[in-house]
């Protein structure tokens, strides 16, 4: 099944279907910022678009006390149920966010910037949830869905071919910090905690179809804390269309094109968005004559297209000394 195409600066208050509804080892990412005055802002998952309907999941961080706390909650037939909190907010006023819920068979994991927060135990079933709303002080630049899938793990044999063609030096490993929390109101602990899927580096996937104009790709993850340098290929047969490479030893993202075995004029104007031991997503459009870049939500870079079979570019790689947390293609 293809991934549902993400929602970009969507206006608040905002309420957005979620394609082919909720189901183990899906993962829905926010990405923005929330407001330096906000009081309190809320993601739901909703049984419906009406008012009037169920919340299976209401995520709600509120700043009325000094460091604030997170409430998470279910509203069914128009009454709330037992709150759950947290005692602080890992997303203060001001701050950026990449905010992660990942379904799994009998909760929902709560991922902060690529951390463990918060586990809550289904009250509603997963399958009645069909849409996402998001209201309160906050600015979202993205919503984006992710449909469980086996990643393609590369074996050395290609990834030692790969080095004549063009080498980024692999690195990271996921890794994950599990943790359990009691459900509030209840004496049983619930279930261990189900790790999202993981992404081997170096990771690669087939993009079913290739490339078209609209066709977004998202990868997030976390930068190595003694991260050299990455890189995010999108791949034809016998070359590279698109190649990104931020490189943390020369403060520079640099992007070219491999076209019949040779590397193309390097472009290295735009900054240096990523940081060393800090959570990244980048979007990749693609559009008719280029590719845009957005870096958690932002633009940053356009490429024009130097490869213009868009449709033979069907492989997407990613390399170097990063961790993965959510690609959707």
């Amino acid at each position: 099944m293809a991934s549902q195409q993400p929602y970009f600066q969507p206006r608040l208050p905002f309420t957005g279907c979620i394609q082919g509804g909720l189901y183990e080892g899906k993962t829905i990412t926010l990405s923005g910022r929330v407001l330096p005055g906000a009081e309190r802002f809320h993601v739901n998952f909703q049984c419906g678009t009406m008012g009037s309907a169920d919340i299976a999941l209401h995520f709600n961080p509120r700043y009325s006390w000094k460091s604030g706390f997170v409430v998470l909650n279910t509203l069914q037939h128009s009454s709330w149920g037992t709150e759950e909190r947290s005692s602080n907010t890992p997303i203060p006023r001001g701050s950026s966010f990449i905010l992660t819920f990942l379904v799994n068979r009998d909760s929902y994991s709560v991922i902060v910037n690529g951390v463990h927060f918060m586990e809550y135990l289904h009250r509603l079933p997963v399958s009645r949830v069909n849409s996402i709303s998001v209201d309160g002080g906050v600015e979202i630049e993205s919503i984006a869905f992710q449909n469980p899938a086996t990643p393609c793990v590369q074996q050395l044999g290609f990834v030692q071919q790969q080095g004549k063609r063009g080498k980024s030096r692999a690195g990271g490993r996921n890794s994950w910090t599990q943790q359990k929390q009691y459900h509030a109101g209840l004496s049983q602990a619930p279930p261990p905690y189900s790790p999202p899927p993981t992404y081997p580096m170096p990771y690669k996937t087939i993009m079913q179809g290739g490339l078209y104009s609209g066709r977004t790709i998202i990868v997030q993850g976390f930068v190595n804390h003694d991260a050299d340098r990455f890189c995010i290929n999108l791949r034809y047969n016998s070359g590279v269309a698109f190649h990104f490479n931020p490189r943390f030893n020369e403060n520079v993202v640099v992007r070219n094109s491999l076209l019949q075995d040779s590397w193309g004029p390097e472009e290295r104007t735009g900054g240096m968005p990523f940081y060393r031991g800090q959570p990244f997503m980048v979007s990749i459009i693609c559009d008719t004559q280029c590719f845009r870049i957005m870096i958690s939500g932002a633009q940053m870079f356009t490429y024009n297209h130097r490869y213009f079979l868009l449709q033979q570019i069907d492989i997407l790689e990613v390399e170097g000394n990063v961790s993965l947390s959510c690609v959707s293609v």
